[in-house]
């Protein structure tokens, strides 16, 4: 088609390349010069509307002016697209927009009309109606193709009645007003149409009303809800109207589960499969929409994360798919290299779609099979030529297969599925065949495995599972067996995941997760053989089975400063619902520790790598909790209080485990008439805040005995009144206690004022023979009370284990620190008797062997507690440990006999 030489070369390659743009131009001739004046510059919503209202207002020239929009709108795009102006993100905007401007047009009009004719609707206590018209699919997500359809859903807030001469109801009004809207947009004049418009997703599809109202809708998700349904809400939302929260407040929770929801898997997978099996029938494989490796598959990988997180991590409820893909980038849910794979075919595929589409204007997706077009396509894809397109396309579609079936396909695709001990679980009944089938997978004790198993089959928890939950626990159980014979201790790992399961048959997604991702099961296997504690913690928090379906995840480093500002972050968003926070903090310090202890298992840290993590994760938690407890209390002077948290104990010496209390005090330095009483207040709230149990469970039980005057003392003490306490009043033993306190968290300027009470204190001149006396007394003291209750040894409290090595530190800093500051220095027990021998103040080959006994003891110790065992070895395994802390012991207190209990 010729074109004036006015045209600028930019339109006329666009029309060679459009047959649409072609007609348009031909039978139009006002485009042509809108084109010309408008191509360089994007097109927002403020332009069009002013392109609406050159048209001239009012009910009559609607049609015609929406019509005349969407020419000119769709010939600018593939002008500045097929010219390399436009980029996918500005074709989507730009096609977005022009939907929400004409429905909102359509709307308003029509409105107008019906309310001057019927009245305005109201609600019974009189307020305004207004129709909330719900963009569905691409059009919710800012998606939209070029030739799309657009999905709608009417909603209206209230029954009632319009007030007017000729009365309706809200129902009749907006039903309506949805009919006149529909017909505005869809009907086909000589002008053409706007928008085709699909009201299938709405409650009961086709058979239903074409409006509901809010209860109507929150009725129909809680009694007929599908799940094909809650992966269309994902992308809902309001183009108009009014009441947005409250149909917020009801999609969200049908959407979004508040526990992970793997179920989700299996539902999108067979919506998935119907979807292939209608490609199939109709030999649509070049569907580059539905096809293999196609745009929907794409969605749905984003989506099926979406439903299964997105009530727990709202940052994933967004609705753009690539914004979603960055996002499970972001969050380690997919590998970055996968979601890059994905984002580029994406783009690349929508691209395509548009291009498609351009030709004439068609909602297609099929690829040409007229040389002539195949040939126009690949030119405006940038290809030499058909065959190079399609090499390109062949390898994204096959990408985005690979990773499709990674999500999604069956977990028997994927492993081969034990056949032959499905048979062990289906007939447990059978008590002696199953332990002989047990037996010769290598459980040592098949009898009780066997016991065990059937008792779970034949109990009355099983048996009362829906049918879809127990189906799922019988899939998943021949696996367990198989994967369990396969560890060192099978016996104890199948019994321990088996408590596993009990605890968590009736949630069906837990089950999902692992009958879909059989990485996970036989990490949970690995875990449960290596620590009965571990396998515990895992039956306490079973949310926590998500944290191992990334196994590179459990290998990285804690970024502490990192996750504390993002743990303030969500925490500040939520405010001021305390009950989430607090279930928000002990979730985030679960997976935290959670991840330190599959680090621990698999030998990646030392125990005192592991308590210095453990130490600093009590830190952020006790500081992240002051403020929060503050702001809860309603009348309070100053914005920031002047209060500080101390840690004494193993918190303070950075020595903390996974059980481990902590020992807190806490301070304030405030002059404020009314600050005792509030800070008292905080400190109470602040141990609350940790210690109670909520439906996340604790974080932390606390013990705050250790502040001036114990039990009866003041629960947040004074400045002042802690130094002179110390100064005058205090014990050895809590001087001893001080040698291992520290600044937690808090007012900064308040913990450097301790720590410098806490130097001064620590560097008071004692006479030492006086000194050893007290230590000795209060270690004999200890020792009765603890040591010696057994016929082993308890690597804490008998002569020559950790106490011994604990008391000896403190008394050197108690009695050398006011000629030598540096072992005041909070450094931890090993460096201080390094220091210690440095000085001279112990010889240090006795230094070194006592540290390294030290450190071996603890080792001991963490391996007794993760197997949840006492804290007790045999003596002979002991002996070489104790004699250099006993040896230590005789060198610094003479004076001082340990009772020595051997073996015998």
């Amino acid at each position: 088609m010729p074109f004036a030489p006015a045209v600028p070369e930019i339109i006329a390659c666009a029309a060679r390349q459009s047959r649409f743009l072609q007609r348009m131009l031909a039978s139009r001739p006002w485009l042509a010069e809108c084109l010309v004046e408008g191509w360089a510059r994007k097109l927002d919503g403020d332009a069009m509307r002013a392109f609406i209202a050159r048209q001239g207002g009012g009910e009559a020239n609607l049609r015609p002016a929406l019509r005349y929009l969407r020419a000119w709108v769709l010939c600018h795009l593939i002008v500045r697209d097929l010219g390399g102006l436009a980029d996918l993100a500005e074709v989507t905007e730009t096609m977005t927009t022009l939907a929400e401007t004409a429905i909102a047009h359509a709307h308003d009009i029509l409105r107008a009309a019906l309310g001057a004719r019927y009245g305005a609707p109201r609600a019974p206590d009189g307020t305004q109606q207004t129709l909330l018209i719900i963009g569905m699919g691409k059009l919710g997500g800012r998606e939209l193709n070029v030739s799309s359809d657009i999905d709608l859903i009417f909603i209206y807030p209230e029954e009632g009645d319009t007030a007017g001469p000729k009365p309706l109801s809200n129902f009749e009004f907006f039903e309506r007003l949805g009919k006149q809207i529909i017909a505005a947009l869809a009907e086909i004049t000589e002008n053409g149409q706007v928008f085709r418009v699909d009201m299938r997703l709405r409650p009961n599809g086709d058979s239903g009303p074409l409006t509901a109202s809010l209860d109507m809708l929150e009725n129909y998700f809680i009694t007929q809800g599908r799940e094909w349904e809650r992966y269309a809400w994902i992308k809902a939302r309001p183009l108009t109207g009014e009441k947005t929260e409250a149909l917020q407040a009801i999609v969200r929770p049908f959407v979004f589960r508040k526990y992970l929801d793997f179920g989700a898997i299996g539902a999108m997978r067979e919506l998935h499969a119907q979807i292939r099996r209608e490609v199939a029938r109709r030999d649509r494989a070049n569907n580059i929409k539905l096809g293999p490796g196609g745009i929907r598959e794409i969605e749905f990988i984003a989506q099926v994360f979406q439903l299964i997180r997105g009530g727990r991590d709202r940052a994933l409820q967004t609705r753009p798919t690539l914004q979603v893909l960055e996002r499970l980038a972001e969050r380690g849910i997919l590998k970055a290299e996968a979601v890059a794979e994905l984002s580029a075919a994406y783009v690349f595929l929508r691209r395509l779609e548009h291009r498609l589409q351009y030709l004439d204007d068609a909602q297609t997706h099929d690829l040409p099979v007229n040389g002539d077009d195949q040939t126009l396509i690949a030119e405006t894809m940038g290809f030499a030529g058909y065959p190079a397109l399609l090499d390109t396309l062949d390898r994204h579609r096959a990408a985005v297969s690979r990773h499709f079936e990674t999500v999604f396909g069956e977990p028997d695709d994927r492993d081969d599925d034990p056949h032959e001990i499905a048979g062990i679980w289906q007939n447990i009944a059978d008590a002696g065949e199953a332990a002989a089938a047990l037996a010769g997978l290598g459980y040592r004790d098949p009898d009780t495995a066997a016991a065990r198993l059937a008792a779970l089959r034949a109990g009355a928890r099983y048996r009362q599972l829906p049918e879809n939950i127990r189906a799922r626990l019988d899939a998943l159980m021949p696996r367990l067996i198989a994967t369990a014979a396969t560890v060192r201790n099978a016996d104890d790992a199948l019994a321990r995941c088996l408590d596993l399961l009990d605890g968590i048959a009736r949630r069906g997604a837990y089950l999902a997760l692992l009958q879909q991702y059989p990485q996970a099961l036989r990490r949970v296997v690995d875990l449960a053989d290596a620590s009965h504690w571990a396998a515990q913690y895992l039956c306490r928090h079973p949310i926590l089975l998500d944290e191992l379906l990334d196994g590179s995840a459990q290998d990285a480093l804690p970024d502490w400063p990192r996750f504390r500002r993002e743990l303030a972050a969500e925490l500040d968003a939520i405010e001021p619902d305390m009950e989430r926070q607090m279930d928000l903090m002990r979730e985030r310090h679960h997976i935290q520790v959670f991840r330190l202890l599959t680090q621990d298992i698999a030998g990646l840290l030392t125990v005192e790598k592991l308590a210095d993590h453990l130490s600093m994760l009590a830190d952020i938690m006790v500081g992240l909790a002051i403020p929060l407890c503050w702001r809860k209390i309603k009348k309070h002077h100053r914005d920031i209080p002047g209060f500080a948290a101390i840690g004494y104990g193993k918190l303070g010496g950075k020595e903390l485990g996974y059980a481990s209390d902590l020992d807190l005090i806490f301070l304030y330095d405030d002059e404020a008439p009314e600050a005792g009483e509030l800070y008292a207040r905080l400190a109470q709230r602040t141990s609350s805040w940790l210690s109670s149990r909520t439906a996340a469970g604790i974080l932390f039980d606390t013990d705050l005995r250790l502040r001036p005057n114990g039990e009866s003392g003041l629960v947040a003490c004074p400045l002042a009144a802690f130094r002179k306490y110390q100064l005058e009043s205090a014990w050895v033993w809590e001087h001893q206690a001080l040698t291992r306190a520290r600044y937690i968290a808090g007012d900064p300027a308040l913990g450097e004022a301790f720590e410098r009470i806490r130097d001064e204190v620590l560097r008071l001149p004692r006479e030492r023979r006086t000194l050893r006396a007290e230590v000795i007394a209060m270690r004999d003291k200890m020792r009765a009370a603890h040591a010696g209750k057994s016929a082993l040894f308890e690597l804490k409290h008998d002569p020559g284990g950790l106490v011994d090595v604990e008391f000896l530190i403190q008394y050197l800093i108690l009695g050398h620190a006011h000629e030598h500051p540096g072992l005041t220095r909070n450094l931890g027990n090993i460096a201080l008797l390094g220091i210690a021998a440095d000085l001279g103040l112990i010889p240090a080959g006795l230094a070194a062997a006592c540290a390294d006994s030290y450190r071996s003891l603890r080792q001991l110790q963490h391996r007794q507690r993760l197997n949840d065992r006492p804290s007790r070895i045999p003596h002979d395994e002991a002996a070489a440990l104790r004699e250099p802390v006993l040896a230590l012991w005789r060198e610094v207190f003479p004076e001082a006999a340990l009772p020595i209990r051997t073996a015998g």
